[in-house]
């Protein structure tokens, strides 16, 4: 039996802050991944022609770049390899009948835009941001701090006696408001509404969910001081760096290695894992699982005895959200946009009719319907980051974040649904058809460039990776029942378990998911 300080079951981002904090610490830590190779969501690969180069699933990492663990990791990464590109254009929006908006890194620039679609609304928007800036300090420490801490307790009490309690009160009570009562109150001009709506659903959430405003700030915020970067030559970079780094601090990462159960010492203490085939390992600090509660408590946990009545209600509760679904392209040139030369320098650009485009397409995938005009997300890595294609060549990243995991329809009444509910190949590549279609109508040519196309529906993103249940890329239902102190469930407290010397971090506890590796950093900052 082979021993080590800790165990780190999975190998996503929060895994990988994890496995990097705890060595700089001195602890000896061994990194287990079931798949080929360690990431998770984090996956580069030529999966349309040689020499494309696509992020298969997530790919923009201003959540890291902004986060503590890049703060306290950075230089150890770019010492071994990780290198951002920057586009000074981060989003922008493209509507139907050829409107559009570009977003840039550029405060007066932005409030000029605005402004030139109505009067104010850069006035409004240059407010809405010094006030968040100001907050920050107090909303950063909820967003990404443990909820359950001293730190927390004395931050709120200062705030209570700085502000007032019922001010105080007040602001929590703003902090809840839907997306659509801010963006609706906020500014007059349906582009700029239309240019932030989307950003909602790459928190899990929809325009009227609660708290949606507040992250629609926050990404406004994030998004104007650090753009919408991407590892240069892919994530494959970043995940290159985290080996080495973990590696050179004296932990152990094994691929293909799939664990099965986690072993219960004396005590009924987590004291290492059993893998598939028998083999055993054992950990003196504790084990780290980060994966779904699914897989923790009804795959690892499995064999153990029954959990507290608590745990055992949140596990049956626990809900995941909507399904993803991914397609690339690669181009023989870069997209030559109908209405805006400039739309091709975005790094991510939405297309979608607007708020309430954005709400239609969202409400139909919660009832389990293809929403008829889907959001599309499309990234354009290869006009900031040349090592993506070949020369004179592109490639675009999509992701439709709005997609049922279980279909039970067609809002357009248009495909054939498989009688099962399930995704198949052919519903996969006819959906895509119709994205493609939506492609068309604002790239010039657009079919004429495509040298090969990939999709990857729900079903295929959860072959990937098993915590992608149902294709939900958040680990769980974002809504407010589900996040911040009572994620993932109402009797969770910070990343700890029922079990000792057993925890759980990654999307499916707070702070949630994203790139950030927020569960990762605050789990291993506290260990000893």
């Amino acid at each position: 039996m082979s021993t080590h300080d800790y165990i780190i079951v999975g190998s996503g981002i929060n895994a990988l802050v994890a496995a990097a904090v705890l060595g700089k610490k001195g602890k000896k830590v061994l990194l287990l991944e079931r798949n080929d190779r360690i990431g998770g969501c984090l996956r580069t690969e030529e999966i349309t022609a040689p020499g494309f180069i696509h992020d298969v699933m997530a790919t923009t990492m201003v959540l890291f770049l902004t986060s503590p663990a890049y703060g306290a990791l950075g230089k150890d990464l770019e010492a071994r390899g990780l290198e951002f590109a920057h586009a000074d254009l981060p989003t922008g929006v493209l509507r139907p009948d050829g409107s559009h908006m570009i977003f840039s890194k550029d405060r007066q620039r932005n409030i000029a835009t605005f402004e030139a679609l109505a009067a104010g609304d850069g006035a409004a928007f240059s407010r809405e941001m010094d006030k968040l800036g100001a907050d920050a300090p107090f909303l950063f420490s909820l967003l990404g701090g443990a909820l359950w801490s001293g730190n927390i307790a004395k931050t709120m009490a200062k705030e209570a006696w700085r502000r007032g309690l019922r001010n105080l009160a007040g602001w929590f009570g703003e902090a809840l408001m839907p997306a659509r009562a801010h963006l609706e109150s906020t500014y007059r001009s349906e582009d700029i509404q239309a240019l932030w709506a989307p950003w909602v659903l790459h928190c899990g959430l929809g325009p009227e969910s609660a708290y949606s405003a507040e992250m629609v700030k926050v990404i406004g915020f994030a998004i104007e001081l650090a753009g919408c970067p991407v590892a240069r030559g892919g994530a494959k970079t970043l995940l290159s760096a985290f080996e080495k780094l973990i590696t050179d601090n004296g932990g152990t990462i094994r691929t293909g290695t799939d664990v099965e159960a986690l072993i219960q010492g004396a005590g009924g203490r987590a004291t290492g894992v059993r893998l598939a085939g028998g083999e055993t390992l054992s950990a003196t600090g504790g084990v780290i699982a980060s994966v779904t509660p699914t897989q923790l408590y009804g795959r690892l946990l499995k064999d153990w005895p029954a959990p507290p009545a608590e745990v055992n209600d949140g596990v049956k509760s626990f809900r995941y959200g909507k399904g993803n679904m991914q397609i690339h392209y690669a181009l023989n040139s870069p997209p030559r946009w109908k209405h805006n030369a400039e739309l091709g320098q975005v790094a991510l650009l939405h297309l979608t009719p607007g708020l309430d485009g954005v709400s239609r397409a969202a409400n139909e995938a919660e009832r389990g319907m293809l929403p008829a005009v889907p959001t599309i997300c499309v990234g354009q890595p290869a006009s900031f980051d040349p090592s993506r294609a070949p020369e004179g060549k592109s490639i675009l990243w999509l992701q439709l974040p709005e997609t049922p995991r279980f279909i039970k329809g067609d809002a357009a009444g248009q495909l054939d649904i498989p009688a099962d509910g399930r995704w198949n190949e052919a519903l996969r590549e006819s959906y895509a058809d119709r994205i493609e279609a939506i492609l068309e109508t604002h790239i010039d040519g657009f079919r004429e460039t495509v040298i090969a196309r990939k999709s990857y529906s729900p079903a295929d993103l959860e072959t990937m990776n098993m915590n992608l249940v149902g294709g939900d890329p958040y680990g769980g239902f974002c809504g407010l029942d589900q996040f911040f102190l009572w994620r993932p469930f109402k009797s969770s407290v910070n990343h700890r378990t029922h079990v000792p010397g057993l925890y759980h971090i990654g999307a499916s506890t707070h702070p949630g998911p994203g790139l950030g590796g927020g569960s990762g950093f605050l789990l291993a900052s506290s260990l000893k």
